[in-house]
């Protein structure tokens, strides 16, 4: 039987916290989604000021890192370089940047997506957040 790494509530929080610093530090208003392996939500902060849609596209970006096991701006990338039938794959409803697997003991355990910035700056957040408890 294999062991397999997840995220707890704190390890949620943790990554919430951290990204939250990342964003107020550079006076971003996002809302940022943190999802186990699977896709399905762990917990979700939407930043004061950050539009309502922010909290549906941060989950998509996180679900979408989690089901796909990279980073979205692979996703994006691919897209933008010509590969338009990549659109119709199941699930992968939001191939934009801003969505970032978290790894822990060398296996995915989930995913932090953030919108409500530039493409860069969101990456830049979730990142931020994927640092608080990675390898």
């Amino acid at each position: 039987m294999q062991d397999k790494t997840v995220l707890s509530l704190a390890d949620a929080e943790r990554i919430l916290d951290a990204a939250q610093k990342e964003a107020e530090s550079q006076g971003w208003k996002v809302a940022i989604a943190v999802v186990d392996d699977g896709g399905h939500a762990l917990a979700l902060r939407r930043l004061d000021g950050c539009a309502p849609m922010g909290a549906y596209v941060a989950t998509e970006k996180a679900r979408s890192a989690a089901l796909g096991g990279k980073e979205t701006q692979a996703f994006e990338d691919m897209i933008n370089g010509g590969r338009a039938a990549f659109l119709s794959v199941p699930e992968l409803k939001a191939t934009m940047t801003g969505g970032v697997p978290v790894m822990v003991g060398g296996g995915l355990a989930g995913a932090v997506g953030v919108s409500g910035v530039k493409p860069e700056q969101d990456a830049q957040t979730a990142k931020a957040g994927v640092a608080a408890i990675s390898d």
